[in-house]
């Protein structure tokens, strides 16, 4: 199952990019005076009291802003850039509500509660009655830079915005940020998953726009399942399509295009990659797409190393194969250039396939699960001990400053992705290249296709 999502929504120049800053614990987000800074969005995780979650950062939500009339001091301009994105930043706050789990609602206590504070929270509140009264996902209302008890005391000013009680915080200082993921966590849903979802086998189909993601879902249901345009970023939510293989269940989950964070859209555009990024969590095998005429991208790399970071197995398809011309060991040549752009991912299977034609489209979904059979493989332990001996005997574990890495013993305490944990003498005498060697071993002899391995070295007490 996802992980639960957190949508940080609010005014401009309100700090909500400290504060995803501070939840996640890096300077990810770019923070500026000059209200409108945010207009790329960002998603990282954070973990508080055990539970892990997604923070969302958005862009600021000012929809006074550029109206004639509007209250002097009641809203501020946005940067030079941003005034042309207002109608569409507007629209993230409905979309931020539907697709979130939770919503942190930021207001700025030295400003008190403006025009666009309350405009913000009728959206919220429109919302939650348009969905029948319930709330869902529940909203917290934050006050930030309360760094002292004069500004703390004012935050009763904010009970008009209708919201329940207020959450005082300094996104800067980290002051009452604990008491505020205590709240957070209490908020979001208890991860369970259906029997009968936990049974299907869940296939993303994932790739920058217009790689034929959507034409290649249809060929293979047969029927025009996806709305198919040469228009990039015409699918804007994941699509759930459930069928059976040789009787296997199979979500098929085709998704928006990802592009690079520089080209994303205020507004839908950047909540269909936010969907994107969410089926990546929730699928078992990952159909990365590629355009046979392009080649391996820079951003195809990127959506890749998001594949990899959630630990998915994957299989790399080269569309539109049909365009380019063919030459005796042109597939092979082409194969050398995707192991080479994507050396992180050397395990994956490369299949060139036809969406139009339906070209080698029949292979796509048996590749896909035996990827994910590949997946479920356990090593018996004395089978594992036995081929890490063998591997330390044709290459001798590293030493440095005359100490040398010792292998103790060996297990693998999990699948899916499987897991292995090594116990050794010290772990800092484990050079990468000495991880990858053993990686390589293990996958000699079991394969392990298109999934990635998690190796870990333990001290042995």
């Amino acid at each position: 199952m996802s992980k639960p999502i957190v949508a940080l929504v609010g005014a401009p120049n309100v700090g909500k990019s400290t504060l995803f800053n501070r939840l996640v614990g890096d300077r990810l987000a770019v923070v500026d005076e000059i209200p409108g800074t945010t207009r790329d969005r960002l998603m990282a995780e954070c973990e508080w009291a055990g539970t892990r979650f997604d923070v969302v950062d958005t862009g600021g939500i000012d929809p006074t802003a550029g109206v004639s009339g509007a209250p002097a001091g009641q809203s501020r301009p946005l940067s030079i850039g941003s005034s042309e994105y207002v109608a569409q930043i507007r629209f993230q706050a409905v979309m931020a509500i539907r697709d979130a789990d939770a919503v942190l609602f930021l207001t700025d206590a030295l400003a008190g509660p403006t025009a666009a504070d309350e405009e913000i929270a009728e959206l919220l509140r429109r919302h939650q009655r348009a969905e029948g009264g319930r709330r869902e996902p529940p909203v917290l209302l934050v006050i930030n830079k309360c760094e002292n008890e004069e500004r703390q005391q004012g935050i009763y000013a904010f009970y008009r915005l209708g919201l329940g009680d207020p959450c005082p915080i300094s996104a800067l200082h980290g002051t009452g940020v604990g008491e505020l993921l205590d709240a957070v966590v209490k908020l979001l849903p208890v991860g369970e998953a259906e029997d009968q979802e936990e049974s299907r086998v869940g296939i993303a189909i994932l790739g920058k726009p217009n790689v034929g993601k959507s034409s290649l879902l249809n060929r293979i249901l047969g029927e025009e399942r996806a709305i198919v345009s040469p228009t990039p970023g015409t699918t804007r939510d994941a699509v759930d399509t459930q069928l059976e293989v040789s009787g296997i269940g199979v979500t098929l989950i085709d998704t928006a295009g990802i592009r690079r964070r520089g080209k994303i859209e205020p507004g839908v555009e950047y909540y269909s990659v936010l969907r994107a990024l969410k089926a990546i969590e929730r699928a078992d095998v990952a159909l990365l797409v590629l355009d046979a005429a392009e080649g391996v991208t820079a951003q195809d790399a990127h959506i890749a190393g998001f594949i990899l970071a959630a630990r998915k197995s994957t299989v790399v398809l080269i569309n539109k194969w049909d365009l380019l011309r063919k030459e005796p060991g042109v597939a092979e040549a082409y194969t050398a250039q995707v192991r080479s752009a994507l050396n992180f991912m050397d395990y994956v299977p490369v299949l060139f396939i036809s969406a139009l034609t339906g070209q080698r489209v029949e292979e796509v979904l048996p590749l896909a699960l035996r990827v994910q059979e590949e997946r479920l493989v356990r090593i018996p332990t004395a089978e594992l001990n036995r081929l890490l001996r063998e591997a330390t005997q044709k290459h001798a574990p590293p030493a440095r400053a005359g100490r040398k890495l010792k292998i103790y013993y060996a297990a693998q305490v999990r699948t899916d992705p499987p897991t292995f944990l090594i116990h050794v003498n010290d772990p800092d005498l484990v050079h990468f290249t000495y991880r990858r060697f053993l990686e390589n071993e293990i996958r000699r002899t079991y394969g392990f296709l298109g999934t990635p391995l998690q190796i870990s070295f333990r001290r042995r007490r």
